[in-house]
């Protein structure tokens, strides 16, 4: 008892220093209570003896018998007893200072980190959480076999264990079914859990919640969750395609009543000047000169409307040839050159030497040309430059048109190539608000691209045109 005390006095840190216990606390628990049991039951069976004969004088008459000095015999008899003392108070330090480890680490991890069994226990269940993981991650779309089999095999193997315990194994029996109606109800538990989770968010879909999102991992269900999510991102985009389609609907409703209400309205009143007899020769000249006006510009807006009607509805053919586009824009350049004149505009050509053939349709890219000129002579500042490069590239060709706009540049860029929609916000300008849209749609029929972009009030649009 006091050995103990004094064990439990000694703080642990001294202890471990002094006598190493931190190294000997390492040793398996089942090793070390195995040892203590064999040196209690040797020092109990024969050593008492020795000590109970060495205080009765038997030893030490044993000894002289033998031939040994008296002397030499104390000293023998003394250092037996000393031994096996200092062994039982040896094994009492260490057993109570092995008690206070226990307590100070905690029962659970010394079990699960110092013991064998608690290892084993330890990877049993790291295994039983994989298969758990395993059954909660099961692809439905795949065939169960597999499982089925592993399920199946890993219940044999224990009814045979079972079977073979004999008697005990009703017993086993009994501790197997408890097991596995606590492991089955938790997991029919988890699994109701995150059906209900999986339901929950279907019907906040369903009711117009698109916002809700599932952290979780659903196991059986990922994959229904996954695709769930995919949806979700879908009807999102729809609807937001969908609100900037009706937005874009109502402006080109309003739009298109504008643009062909404007001309029209002019032709109606100048026709009801016409038919006043008492109008001078002049006016006359004058008037149908402004309806004839109006009513090109009338005809190009419904040509245009056609034009973008029939790229809209796919009902396009395109003529496909081996064209020089640096040819074709100079030509582009050369029919407006009215245009141009009258714009004030100075144009920097920068143009390759050599051809430059790509495979397209002439007259659609003519098209793309002439639209994106005109748009610069009407909507860039008086006297400025306007630049205009067709770079090359191994796998592209680039033509690159940047002008200065006359005014502010206020407008969406991503907004600006869809139909009816003008930097010109008062709409005061010639054109349908088309011509953008009408050159975009023409790029990408011929697997090209149109892209718009601003710095400051500096325009740019980018055409880049693939290789063969």
């Amino acid at each position: 008892m006091m050995v103990a005390i004094i064990a439990l006095l000694i703080p642990y840190k001294l202890s471990s220093q002094v006598l190493g216990f931190s190294k000997l606390c390492k040793i398996p628990l089942e090793f070390v209570i195995g040892f203590i049991l064999f040196v209690i039951i040797f020092f109990n069976i024969y050593p008492a003896g020795i000590v109970q004969t060495s205080v009765n004088s038997d030893t030490l008459n044993y000894l002289i018998s033998v031939n040994i000095n008296k002397n030499i015999a104390h000293i023998l008899i003394n250092l037996m007893n000393l031994i096996i003392w200092s062994t039982h108070f040896t094994l009492v330090f260490l057993m109570t200072t092995l008690v206070k480890y226990i307590f100070k680490i905690g029962f659970t991890k010394y079990i699960k980190t110092y013991t064998y069994a608690g290892r084993l226990l330890k990877n049993i269940g790291a295994k039983l959480k994989n298969i758990k993981n395993k059954i909660s991650e099961i692809d439905l779309k795949k065939k169960p076999n597999k499982f089925i089999f592993t399920a199946l095999s890993i219940n044999l193997i224990i009814l045979v264990i079972m079977c073979i315990a004999w008697i005990f194994g009703i017993i086993l029996a009994i501790i197997y079914t408890i097991v596995m109606f606590i492991i089955l109800n938790k997991y029919s538990k988890d699994i109701i859990k995150k059906y209900d989770k999986l339901l929950d968010a279907t019907h906040e879909i369903s009711h117009g919640n698109l916002d809700i999102e599932i952290d979780e991992n659903l196991g059986v269900f990922e994959p229904i969750k996954n695709e769930l999510q995919s949806i979700q991102k879908g009807f999102k985009m729809a609807v937001e395609k969908e609100v900037v389609s009706q937005k874009m609907k109502t402006e080109l409703i309003s739009n298109v009543s504008h643009d062909l209400k404007t001309p029209l309205t002019s032709i109606i009143t100048y026709i009801d000047l016409l038919k006043n007899e008492n109008i001078s020769e002049e006016n006359r000249k004058s008037y149908i000169n402004t309806i004839d006006k109006k009513s090109q510009r009338l005809e190009n807006l419904i040509e245009d409307l056609f034009e973008m009607s029939k790229v809209n509805s796919g009902n396009i053919h395109l003529n496909k040839m081996d064209v020089d586009i640096v040819s074709l824009m100079k030509q582009t350049l050369l029919e407006l050159s009215d245009n141009i004149e009258d714009s004030g505009l100075i144009f920097k050509n920068n143009f390759p030497n050599e051809k430059v053939i790509l495979n397209l349709d002439s007259q659609r890219t003519f098209r793309v040309f002439e639209n994106l000129v005109l748009n610069i002579t009407k909507y860039s500042m008086k006297n400025s430059r306007v630049y205009i490069d067709i770079l090359e590239y191994e796998d592209k060709v680039d033509v690159i048109l940047k002008n200065m706009s006359a005014v502010e540049i206020d407008f969406d860029v991503n907004n600006i190539v869809e139909r009816f929609v003008r930097g010109d916000k008062s709409r005061n300008t010639e054109g349908s608000g088309l011509g953008l849209a009408i050159a975009k749609s023409f790029v990408e029929l011929q697997d090209g691209s149109l892209e718009i972009s601003v710095d400051g009030d500096l325009f740019k649009a980018k055409i880049s045109f693939k290789k063969k």
